[in-house]
């Protein structure tokens, strides 16, 4: 068996990580941009537009959409604005 002092450090090189650093930061289940951008659009279209019921429509529909992939992957806002930079590989 080997022996597992050899894989200790030195005391003072080794720090606790904080939670908060690596986890994202999320408003209601989703990615701050995202909650950001469908409150907005959301707020354009029933205040600006004054079309209430499309805008709450839209925002209940968008939220929970984006609650569905941060569930799956919690950046996935970067991803996606990563993926659109990128040009295809064929076009």
């Amino acid at each position: 068996m080997p022996d597992t002092s050899a894989y200790q450090l030195p005391e003072g090189f080794t720090i606790p990580v904080r939670r908060s650093l690596t986890e994202p930061i999320l408003l209601g289940g989703v990615p701050r941009t995202a909650a950001i951008l469908n409150g907005t659009l959301a707020a354009a279209l029933g205040l600006g537009l004054q079309l209430w019921l499309l805008g709450i429509i839209y925002y209940v529909c968008a939220h929970t959409l984006c609650v569905f992939f941060a569930s799956r992957d919690p950046q996935f806002m970067e991803v996606l604005v990563r993926h659109i930079k990128h040009k295809g590989y064929l076009s």
